[in-house]
């Protein structure tokens, strides 16, 4: 039987054929959905861990009892796990072991463009990247034997658009693999120093294997249209070159990333006028290409910037455009990511805005408080570090500047990796106040449940994490919590709390507007009491706009939150029933 699948559901399906047994992840876009599909298999044990790093170390110890494992993670969340994955190349595995990491060229999703290749060849590990879906369920079973034959972690490379698109998938049993034994064995599986030394020689010797591999495999395919000109590439940038191109060049499709061959390039270029390297972000294959002598044609032609297209392509190799242009004489509307109409984010950073607070803000939904009209952000780095730039910014910066100050963080962002930054402020003598942005749920991911909701991914209840008596184990001893809807006592808190000298912590708590549970009763109006202060404006509501002089709001977009009533001086903005 076939069926349409996403790439993420088409690695799930794989993994259930291949007799996995137990994923671990962090959700991430683009590789979200892969652990969301595997829930529907109860064969396989899943689970949301707090990050990559534990969700890569319980897959781990998974493998090395015997089970075949995986776990899945976006591309910045392989800088996470990087420790570990380092280490577990010297020591390989037991049952196999494969770790699926989804690249975002463009940056749909994410704070920045990464190369994910690079830790496979700094690492030393097989890498293998699929094309489409059916290559997806197909690469993710080759990985788990090719992990048990060469004693090797594989990482399967994906991206946004392998990711996110549909092809057919044809569905097969699920394989019964048994539990490898388990074998204590020290000299493999301790890495201290002495045998780590030895470890490092076999791992050495297993990349020349994994070469000879990459020379033999049928993953790495030539496609010969007796054409002078040769495309070399791999992943989504096979199918746009198939699309753009046609069968007017030869091909060489590299299903093996890492590591590349090369007798089989030679061979495959030795008759050719013209190489051309196709590929997304970093010239990886093409400085590869080079260094073994073959001169092709790269990054001078195509960029080292975001996604490619079939028409890019077409154009730099053939001269042609793709498609007819049309010109359109008027200019469209911008359409920037904004908060949605209710989201419980937005009082939180009018009031940050209106106190003229330095911010240092963190990655979720409640990034986009940087944008206007809140414009209340001021850093964002990457996944927990709020607190540690804040606490830094107060030691050089000094206590009148931490007054002014304060770091944002969501629930399932502190979690990930922002407790260890408040344990640093505690112990090292910091004052910063940090508020947890507490929606109940991860949200910018698509309402994934974590440590602080109770829930487990299969919705089982579990124990939750209470944020306040953490707090207090860490040695925060001031601590409040407050709707960020109630505007006057959020504020008055925060005036508070900033001018304390020692460290207190702010939970903002109101759950997501998005959540099934989170119901409000009527629409907000505006009546003829407006004075046009445009108060109202100033929270960036996309449901509350000005026509003809005149502030509105959408009934098709409010959703009854009532915080514009909250910020309204004038008692102009009241609560319709419908």
């Amino acid at each position: 039987m076939k069926k349409l699948m996403l790439g993420n559901e088409a690695v799930a399906r794989g993994c259930f054929e291949a007799g996995v047994r137990l994923v671990s992840s962090y959700p991430g876009t683009p590789s979200t959905e892969i652990t969301e599909s595997i829930v529907k298999y109860e064969d396989i044990y899943c689970e949301w861990a707090p990050n990559e790093k534990v969700a890569s170390e319980v897959a781990i110890g998974a493998s090395l009892a015997g089970a075949r494992s995986m776990a899945c993670m976006k591309h910045v969340g392989m800088n996470v796990m990087a420790d570990p994955l380092f280490t577990i190349s010297y020591i390989g595995v037991n049952g196999g072991l494969v770790f699926a990491v989804a690249d975002d060229p463009g940056m749909h999703s994410s704070q920045n463009e990464q190369d994910s290749r690079h830790y496979a060849k700094a690492a030393k590990l097989l890498m293998l990247e699929p094309a489409d879906s059916k290559e997806c369920k197909d690469y993710t079973k080759i990985a788990f034997s090719l992990s048990e034959k060469y004693d090797v972690p594989v990482l399967l490379r994906l991206s946004t658009r392998v990711s996110h698109s549909q092809s057919l998938v044809e569905l097969e049993e699920r394989e019964l693999v048994d539990l490898k034994p388990y074998i204590k064995n020290l000299t493999k599986n301790v890495m201290m120093p002495g045998n780590a030394i030895k470890r490092h020689v076999i791992v050495e010797d297993r990349m020349k294997t994994l070469e000879e591999l990459a020379e033999t495999s049928e993953l790495n395919e030539v496609f010969d249209n007796n054409s002078k000109i040769g495309v070399i590439t791999t992943g989504i940038s096979y199918l746009y070159s198939r699309e753009a191109l046609g069968n007017k060049v030869n091909y060489l499709k590299l299903g093996i990333s890492y590591p590349l061959p090369v007798e089989k390039i030679k061979e495959f270029v030795k008759d050719l006028d013209k190489v051309y390297v196709i590929e997304e972000l970093d010239p990886f294959i093409e400085e590869h290409c080079k260094s073994i002598g073959i001169p092709v044609i790269g990054k001078e032609v195509f960029s080292l910037l975001y996604e490619y297209t079939p028409s890019m392509i077409r154009k730099a190799i053939l001269g042609e455009d793709m498609y007819p242009h049309f010109e359109i004489e008027e200019t469209l509307p911008g359409r920037p990511p904004v908060m949605c109409p209710g989201c419980p984010h937005r009082g939180t950073f009018y009031v940050l805005n209106k106190l003229g607070l330095t911010v240092s803000g963190d990655i979720g939904c409640y990034t986009l408080g940087a944008t206007n009209p809140l414009n209340a952000v001021d850093s964002v780095v990457c996944m927990g570090a709020s607190i540690g730039v804040a606490h830094g910014m107060a030691k050089v910066r000094g206590e009148e500047f931490n007054k002014k100050l304060v770091a944002v963080i969501g629930d399932s962002t502190f979690v990930h990796s922002g407790i260890t930054g408040l344990i640093d402020v505690v112990y090292n003598k910091g004052i910063s106040t940090v508020i947890i942005l507490d929606n109940s749920i991860t949200g910018m991911t698509g309402h994934q449940d974590n440590p602080t909701t109770g829930y487990t991914i299969r919705k089982e209840e579990t124990k939750q994490l209470n944020l306040i008596a953490l707090a207090k184990s860490i040695g925060i001893e001031r601590i409040s919590v407050c709707d960020p809807f109630n505007i006057k006592e959020f504020e008055r808190i925060v005036k508070e709390e900033v001018e304390v000298s020692e460290p207190s912590l702010i939970i903002a708590e109101r759950p997501c507007a998005l959540l099934k549970g989170v119901k409000y009763e009527g629409k907000a109006f505006i009546t003829d009491n407006c004075k046009k202060c445009k108060m109202c404006m100033k929270l960036g509501c996309s449901a509350i706009s000005i026509k003809d002089s005149k502030v509105i709001i959408d009934k098709n977009q409010c959703n009854g939150c009532s915080l514009c009533l909250n910020v309204c001086p004038f008692k102009a903005i009241i609560k319709v029933e419908e």
